[in-house]
């Protein structure tokens, strides 16, 4: 507590860095203040080891392809008493002759350099609003040796960033979930799903400010998470010390104890969770924890192609479950609630819940409901951008898993290092594994719920001045949304008899998820709050016909079945109209011509037309085209 209070006194900025490109040592450090290295002066191009990829992260790869850009990006702590560093980096370029003072080492036609704030606290977007007009202002000078405005930067911000300043809303200032969902649509649940599992999900898109702008906004759904779930999640060595450090993998808190596993692992019994059903006493933590499998090769499928997440191969949720148990009528007896009618909540202050406590187990700041789940800990990381010189994390084994993103197509094309790649721009969610294809598989209240959050954030867009404004389809709402279904699963797993209540949110999913390090530390300590949370999934109800038109609908747009069906249907129509289009012009034109043809052979042979009533119209006027 003493440390956190000096923490608070220096405030929350450590340094602000400049980052250039040189046309021979590539990036590197320019400026530090206060220095990186208390030893050093302000312009040493020198790091701590545990920062070596520092100017990779701020300097993005392929940031020559654009003018400006924005990174966020994660550092491990330099001591012990230091948590996750946030870095935020504003990258700008501008014409070498456009420099009022033009440095020796300035040999390119264009400068690149990023300013960066690194800092205690997750402001991301906060931090990026105020680096932003820095730096424009610093490239405004066209005079890169005038730090003045630097230092001042950190003054101001470590004197308006106290206090205060670091609740509410801020911590999600430039997070939007209601674009989110706008773009990935009922895919958005998946990836919340396959986060809670702790898998190896790898963010892909160029440039970085959208990549790390989706990756953190997934995130932020999660309650707590951004607030107080990621002091943990950047506890990596670089590459040169893994190998060589015989206590790497007691400084990653145990990750030996806490490892990655499949479905497939705990149905075929290799895994046991001894006392899964009692809860375990705190001295006898360690006998509840999973034993590490043995190692195994790549599966031969890391070299198939990737298929898409195909949701037509669904869990038939509830009702199979209860055919298996010969429990079909009490099953639909036991939801009462309407569809129509879903259970949502109202918003709620953060000082209604009572404040945040420190966890006996996980170590994190967390809520009276146990919040945020202890995900990002014990070698589990989040890296909203990864350098390709980190490229090495991926396989490495004190990394038990990992939330990244990245830019350069070289991560991508690693597939058997990732369990899911997130096509940002085509808002894909690609899996390689069919039994983890099956376990994220949405089942009918998951799809009930996606559907009702698509439903309000898309409907009344229709004034720009008023979207968004609202309660309802806004980004606290939707938050909110998220809240109340993590707390119905959270209370639903504390029940007895809860088979019924667990099938909404799917079989394989909860099977999946009660071996994940993070539901073991939750179970593992009690909540009393959670008493308050009424159980059962928040859409839970009879089927109707609605949810089988819902369930054809998503099957079709997101499967890949269903996206070849429709577009050779749409193909199809297309020509279909094209050729009626050019059939119609080709026939219509034919019968035109042939009807003057005959009207002036006619009008040859015909004598003069008499005067006729309207009883006896005139032959030529029956003639159709």
């Amino acid at each position: 507590m003493e440390s956190h209070g000096r923490d608070e006194l220096k405030g929350p900025v450590l340094h602000i860095v400049v980052v250039g490109f040189h046309h021979k040592k590539g990036c590197q450090v320019e400026f530090s203040y206060p220095p990186l290295m208390p030893d050093e002066g302000h312009d040493s191009h020198l790091l701590p080891e545990e920062w070596k990829y520092l100017p990779f992260l701020a300097l993005p790869d392929g940031a020559h392809n654009f003018q400006e850009d924005t990174v966020y990006f994660h550092l491990p702590p330099l001591n012990e008493d230091m948590k996750c560093v946030y870095g935020v980096s504003c990258y700008r370029q501008i014409e070498a002759k456009a420099l009022k003072v033009r440095q020796a080492d300035v040999t390119r036609e264009t400068v690149q350099k990023s300013v960066c704030v690194l800092s205690r606290v997750p402001l991301y977007g906060l931090l990026q609003a105020k680096l932003q007009l820095i730096t424009h202002a610093y490239f405004e000078e066209k005079d890169f040796s005038q730090i003045s405005i630097l230092k001042e930067l950190y003054d101001h911000m470590n004197g308006s960033l106290r206090g205060s300043a670091l609740e509410g809303s801020q911590m999600y200032l430039g997070l939007s979930p209601r674009d989110l969902i706008l773009h990935f649509r009922h895919k958005v649940l998946i990836l919340f799903k396959l986060i809670l599992l702790e898998k190896k999900v790898l963010f892909y898109v160029s440039p970085v400010n959208r990549l790390v702008g989706a990756l953190m906004t997934v995130l932020s759904l999660f309650p707590g998470m951004i607030e107080h779930g990621l002091a943990d999640s950047s506890h990596y060595r670089p590459q040169s010390s893994v190998s060589e450090d015989p206590t790497l993998l007691e400084s990653v808190s145990g990750a030996e104890d806490f490892v990655s596993v499949s479905v497939t692992d705990f149905a075929d019994g290799e895994l046991e969770l001894a006392g899964a059903a009692a809860e375990p006493e705190p001295g006898d933590r360690r006998r509840h924890l999973l034993k590490p499998p043995p190692p195994r090769v790549s599966p031969e499928s890391s070299e198939s192609e990737w298929e898409t997440l195909d949701p037509a191969v669904l869990d038939e949720g509830p009702q199979e479950a209860a055919a298996e148990g010969g429990e079909t009528e009490p099953l639909l007896d036991a939801f009462d609630s309407e569809p129509a009618t879903p259970i949502t909540v109202q918003p709620q202050s953060a000082g209604g819940q009572g404040g945040v406590v420190q966890g006996l187990v996980s170590g994190l700041e967390e809520d009276r409901y146990g919040l945020p789940l202890p995900v990002f800990t014990k070698g589990y990381l989040c890296l909203p951008y990864m350098a390709l010189q980190q490229h090495h994390l991926l396989s490495d084994v004190t990394v038990r898993g990992f939330v990244a993103g990245a830019t350069n197509i070289l991560f991508r094309q690693q597939r058997h290092l990732s369990d899911a790649v997130v096509e940002v721009e085509e808002a894909g969610v690609h899996v390689q594994d069919p039994e983890l294809r099956k376990t994220l598989s949405l089942t009918t209240a998951d799809l009930r719920f996606a559907d009702y959050l698509v439903k309000h954030v898309t409907e009344n867009r229709d004034d720009v001045f008023l979207d968004g404004t609202g309660w309802e389809g806004g980004d606290e709402w939707i938050r909110a949304q998220f809240t109340l279904y993590l707390h119905s699963l959270l209370s639903s797993v504390l029940q007895q008899d809860n088979e019924r209540l667990l099938a909404d949110y799917g079989v394989p999913f909860v099977t999946a998820w009660k071996i994940t390090h993070n539901y073991r530390v939750w179970y593992s300590n009690k909540h009393p709050a959670m008493a308050a949370i009424t159980p059962g999934h928040p859409f839970q109800g009879q089927y109707s016909v609605a949810d089988v038109k819902l369930r054809l609908s998503h099957s079709v747009q997101n499967s890949e079945r269903g996206k070849k069906i429709g577009n050779a249907m749409m193909t199809t129509s297309r020509s279909v109209v094209q050729t009626g289009k050019a059939v119609g012009q080709s026939v219509g034109g034919a019968l035109t011509s042939a009807k003057s043809a005959m009207s002036s052979w006619f009008s040859t042979l015909a004598p003069p037309p008499a005067v006729t009533t309207a009883e006896h119209p005139e032959p030529s006027a029956e003639v159709q085209p």
